[in-house]
This record gives structure tokens, C-alpha cells and sequence, in this order.
């Protein structure tokens, strides 16, 4: 875990954890309708669906001193368009991580790891490796 420095000669350092960026841009990430949920890797042909805990571990994050750039690892809900979904996460995520943080996010890539099909009697979500 790494921690940035934002300085303020009046007061002192505020220091940023890389794992607070990724927490951050996860929770705008799952925000955006049609976003399953975060993607903690793939098993077997499917991915693995990471709970609200989790959400750092499907976000990847460069900081330097004063910018960012955000690596996402999602699950989509099936039938929507991905190219708007992303769009959206894009958007929220960069709000998201710069209001919050103070740092100017570079950029915010999208990586479709798989699809929600359907939820069983459990609610148990049954997710397909995108090929």
C-alpha cells in the first residue's frame, strides 16, 4: 500500500492510499446502472463476482503526486449497452476520484470481464466469461 502526499504548507500532508483510490472509483464503478458488480478474476471460464468488501480488488490504480489512472474490472448485467455503461463509468469514476482526492484522473479503463445471465431461486448471479 502506497500513500501520496498532497501538501499544505499551512497545515501539514494529507496522505492518499492507493487502496482508498481503488475503493473509491469500485463504489462509483457499481453506482452505474447495468454494472453487476466488480470482477475479482477469472476461474474456470467464469468470473468471479466480488461483494461490496472486495471492491478494490477488481480496480487497479497508477497515483502519482498529482494524477491518477484507473484500471476497472467489471461484470455487466446482460442486455445492456456496454459501450454506454462504460461511458458512464468513465465519467463517474473521474468525478468520483477527483472530487474526493484531489487528483486529476488521466484515464479510467474499462475491462468487461463477463455477463450476468440470470439470478437462480438464491439470488445467486451465474456470470459467463465474455470471449
Amino acid at each position: 500500500m502506497v500513500n501520496h502526499n498532497l501538501e499544505n504548507p499551512e497545515y501539514g500532508q494529507i496522505k492518499i492510499a492507493d487502496e482508498v483510490v481503488g475503493i473509491i472509483a469500485g463504489l462509483a464503478a457499481t453506482e452505474v446502472p447495468g454494472v453487476a458488480g466488480m470482477s475479482g478474476g477469472i476461474a474456470g471460464g467464469i468470473a468471479e463476482m466480488l461483494g461490496r468488501k472486495n471492491l478494490s480488488k477488481g480496480v487497479k490504480v497508477e497515483v502519482g503526486e498529482k494524477e491518477a489512472a484507473v484500471d476497472l474490472f467489471i461484470i455487466v448485467e446482460y442486455g445492456v449497452k456496454i459501450p454506454d455503461v462504460s461511458w458512464q463509468i468513465q465519467e463517474s469514476v473521474k468525478k468520483a476520484v477527483e472530487t474526493m482526492t484531489g487528483l486529476k484522473v488521466v484515464e479510467v479503463n474499462i475491462h468487461v470481464q463477463g455477463v450476468n445471465l440470470e439470478k437462480d431461486n438464491k439470488d445467486e448471479e451465474i456470470i459467463q466469461r465474455v470471449k
